[in-house]
């Protein structure tokens, strides 16, 4: 996460090639190199605080939450599996490990699509979405405190438009399909 100083390269192993500090130098003082990091220290620190107060709570991770909350807001709450994949950026095995987990704790159930052979679907069952009900106190009390309590208005506004500028060109292209399975034709 954060950059090695050229005291630190030379503590390591007694020698600093004029390339390596050039190169730790050149990343140091690169203009917004500070707020990347404080980026990336307050995602994982908030994130890790938010992941351990649901473990301890509801026996579920932050990604397991998240998989349920963006299946329980899918249309019929039920998405096929590399949408939900795309949605909790997971790689296609590693939604299928997350939802066996959740297929075996009773908070989802796989359906295969009806009308593509190839397709299955994560289907919320009642459960789950109990399970998700008493996980979201939880959740948004931590995101209230760690995040949004700590800074104003002002910040969230100026926060939320920078970010988009960042992530919407990275993220899917938008779709104008169904996110399950296509309905049956009657």
């Amino acid at each position: 996460m954060s950059t090695p100083s050229i005291s630190a390269l030379s503590s390591r192993s007694g020698v600093v090639s004029p390339s390596a500090a050039a190169s730790a130098t050149v990343v140091a003082d690169e203009p917004g190199i500070g707020a990347w990091r404080s980026f990336l220290h307050a995602h994982a620190r908030i994130t890790r605080r938010l992941d351990e107060e649901l473990q301890a709570a509801h026996g579920l991770s932050l990604a397991e939450y998240d998989a349920l909350l963006q299946i329980a807001h899918a249309p019929g709450r039920r998405v096929r599996m590399n949408v939900l994949a795309e949605r909790v950026i997971l790689s296609r095995s590693g939604i299928t490990r997350l939802v066996d987990r959740l297929e075996a704790a009773g908070s989802v159930e796989r359906a295969a699509c009806s009308t593509d052979a190839r397709g299955q679907e994560a289907v919320l069952t009642k459960a789950g979405l109990e399970r998700l009900r008493a996980a979201a106190t939880t959740h948004l009390d931590g995101v209230r405190r760690y995040f949004l309590d700590r800074l104003d208005a002002e910040d969230l506004a100026a926060l939320e438009a920078s970010l988009g500028r960042v992530s919407d060109p990275l993220g899917p292209a938008s779709r104008s399909g169904h996110e399950g399975c296509a309905p049956d034709e009657a």
